[in-house]
């Protein structure tokens, strides 16, 4: 069983913990997430796609990224996600996070974090191996192919993420 830790509205960790997707948070609580925005030199982005038996958001198209472990960092968070979902090792490359935001769903049960990590990173597709139980295939797409997909309401989080993109 994987356990997250429960942070209060000023992101700090109140020492209790919640099991993953436990959707029974109170007001004020949250737990954290983290996103892997990875960029090559000639300026593509690394976004994968969903599988089609994801019960939200089938299909769709995100950057690598989900929850952070209890008792796990940020970054340590990020380096494990992104390697679990894509084989690709970003721990030479993980500094502070570009974006934090902020989700309140009372209505859902689901508060959160997020914070978002931009990784400039020189990698080739033949490095991507995907993990088949989350994704069914990946693209280097750049800032048209990405704006594209949103516009689409295709791409997962975009309007909260675009300024690190």
């Amino acid at each position: 069983m994987e356990y997250w830790d429960i942070y209060d509205v000023n992101k700090q960790p109140t020492g209790r913990t919640m099991q993953r997707n436990d959707w029974h948070m109170k007001d004020g609580d949250y737990h954290l997430t983290v996103l892997g925005v990875i960029c090559r030199p000639d300026g593509r982005y690394l976004i994968t796609r969903r599988n089609v038996d994801k019960s939200w958001a089938p299909l769709c198209w995100e950057v690598p990224g989900g929850g952070v472990r209890a008792g796990e960092s940020s970054a340590d968070a990020v380096i494990r996600e992104v390697r679990e979902e894509t084989g690709l090792d970003i721990s030479g490359y993980v500094r502070e996070p570009a974006l934090t935001y902020r989700r309140d769903n009372p209505e859902e049960g689901d508060n959160y974090f997020v914070d978002v990590y931009r990784i400039e990173m020189d990698y080739t597709d033949s490095m991507v191996t995907l993990q088949e139980k989350e994704t069914c295939g990946f693209m280097s797409a750049d800032l048209e192919d990405i704006r594209r997909i949103a516009g689409e309401g295709k791409f997962l989080h975009y309007d909260s993420i675009m300024e690190v993109f």
